[in-house]
């Protein structure tokens, strides 16, 4: 049996407790790339860890519903997640493009409102802005639909080519109406009004959860920390988890419990579903 780590706070200890007391009134939250997947060099070879699906079903029919709050586009989660048509994952929801889609494991569909057009004129000047700028070879740019990424971790010096790039795509995304996620050498522009706080906290609320618990790595995890550390000021006990790495250290600041990688958060889903009843 996978062992259970204790957290490291005492809300960390109240939201574990709360957790394995009425698993069935719980939301798990979970990120996608550098959480459940490896982080790899080229995003479209990112796949689910071996051993994720098989602790999600374990866990998903014990608790009233398992999320994936993504970046990516939900069908692109989905499929890289071996999400679909499984059994026990009735109870798994995506929610990507940071909640402005959603998939539903129960029906296998997704909903989306029309895509924000800023990201188009976006699309069309990132190739002229990337040549100017000269970030170096092996930047690239991923098309994420209701989205654009331009990704450093393949440059010649991956960090510079992120910290030169920062202030033009800011500026960039500012003129279309969209914003700049940074997140592990890649910097995402996208439309505003939706993050992985405010897809968590509408997702706790449609299900009336009582207890809620997020896992992440990066940047963008953050504000769903954020709406965890509301809920349990407002008596909603919540558990903070970090899928640790050496290039993000400040979710572990803020976690109740730090794991290794996507191989332990698997670990943990296992070892929580083992206790629930």
């Amino acid at each position: 049996m996978d062992l259970l780590p204790t957290p490291v706070t005492q809300a960390g200890r109240d939201g574990l407790a709360a957790l394995l007391a009425k698993p069935h009134t719980a939301v798990i939250g979970l990120d996608f790339d550098g959480t459940l997947a490896p982080i790899v060099a080229d995003p479209e070879q990112a796949r689910a860890h071996p051993d994720a699906v098989p602790a999600l079903t374990a866990i998903a029919p014990k608790v009233a519903s398992v999320a994936v709050v993504t970046g990516r586009p939900a069908e692109v989660a989905v499929r890289h997640g071996g999400f679909a048509g499984v059994p026990g994952l009735e109870h798994l929801v995506v929610l990507g493009h940071y909640g402005a889609e959603r998939w539903d494991a129960a029906t296998g569909t997704v909903t989306a409102p029309p895509p924000h057009p800023g990201v188009a004129a976006v699309r069309a000047e990132l190739p002229g802005l990337l040549d100017r700028v000269g970030a170096g070879h092996g930047t690239w740019i991923e098309e994420k639909g209701r989205a654009v990424a331009v990704h450093t971790r393949r440059a010649d010096n991956p960090q510079a080519a992120f910290e030169a790039l920062r202030d033009p795509l800011t500026d960039l995304a500012t003129r279309h109406g969209l914003i700049v996620e940074p997140g592990r050498l890649v910097l995402e522009l996208r439309p505003p009004g939706m993050d992985k706080g405010v897809a968590l906290l509408d997702h706790v609320r449609t299900t009336r959860a009582e207890c809620v618990v997020y896992a992440g790595d990066d940047l963008g995890d953050l504000p769903a920390y954020a709406t965890i550390e509301k809920l349990r000021s407002d008596g909603i006990p919540g558990l903070l988890i970090c899928s640790g790495s050496t290039e993000v250290t400040e979710l572990a600041e803020r976690a109740d419990m730090v794991v290794d990688g996507p191989e332990g958060v698997v670990a943990l889903l296992r070892a929580l579903a083992a206790r629930m009843p």
